[in-house]
Order: structure tokens, then sequence, then C-alpha cells
């Protein structure tokens, strides 16, 4: 009987691992995710997309406004409230004349991880309407959504 020890044993240890591995359903391997912007990054691309935005603006291209502004996106101006349509429609009817511009004092304020406020000064040299186009703070906000920051926000108060 002793000599059946040892076996009784290893056998109990067999069946009981062929058990265990039935039960356990095998790791899958699964995408590895993508990795997340760094909070620099998404800064830099932040302030890119606005300086885009103004390029358009002086050249009177809408493409980038259509493609960057939320679909819910608001503008506050002088002229009041609009959204994203009359925003576009807006630009491409402009009587504003831009010759060039320069923007500075930048500040990326992080709302949450999908959100976050831009802040800066403008400052152009051009017309609208015949007057002299003023010195502005800005304030941008820009949303994550599916994984790009699009403009939610924009407003514009002249600088003194």
């Amino acid at each position: 009987m002793k000599r059946y020890l040892p076996l009784a044993a290893l056998s109990l240890l067999a069946f009981a691992s062929m058990s265990f591995a039935q039960t356990t359903p095998a790791a899958s391997p699964s995408p590895l995710p993508k990795p997340a912007m760094s909070k620099a990054q998404i800064r830099g691309r932040i302030i890119a997309t606005e300086k885009k935005l103004w390029e358009a603006w002086k050249n009177k291209d809408v493409k980038p406004f259509k493609a960057n502004l939320s679909a819910d996106s608001v503008m506050i101006g002088e002229s009041g409230v609009s959204g994203k349509d009359d925003a576009i429609k807006e630009l491409a009817n402009t009587p504003c004349i831009v010759k060039s511009y320069e923007l500075s004092d930048f500040k990326v304020t992080f709302l949450n991880s999908g959100a976050a406020l831009l802040t800066y000064k403008g400052v152009a040299d051009g017309t609208c309407a015949g007057t002299a186009i003023p010195a502005v703070w800005s304030s941008s906000v820009y949303a994550n959504r599916g994984g790009r920051w699009l403009a939610v926000a924009h407003q514009e108060t002249p600088a003194k």
C-alpha cells in the first residue's frame, strides 16, 4: 500500500491540474491600446489648430473651419453668438482684408482629460469693412471628440 501512495498523489495532482486548465479560459491576445498623447503634445496640437484657423481666416478659407470646429461649436464676437454653419457663411462673405497677424501669450488650461481652455492675444494688420481690426484677447475651448481635439467655443474681446 505504501508503494501506491506516491502514485496516487501524483495521479491526483495530474487530474487536478488538468481540471483547472479546463475551467480557466485562455487569455486571448488583444490589440494594444494606442499610446495616450501627453499634455505637452495635446497643448501643441491645440495651439497649432488655432494658428491654422487664423491663417484660414486671413485667406478666407473655410475648409479648416469645417474640419476643426465641432458640429455644436459656438462663436461669440461683436455681432453676437453664432454656430458653426453661420460662422462659416460669415467667413466666406467677410469684408475683412488681413495682411498679417501675430498670436502670442498662449496658455492652455486642462479642464479635465477631454477638454482644454486656450487663451491668447491676437493682433492683426488689416481692415474689416474699412475699419482697422482691433487687437483681441481670445479664448477657445477644445474637446476631445472621438480622438480628435475640436474647437467647441471661441470668444474674442478687444484688447486695450
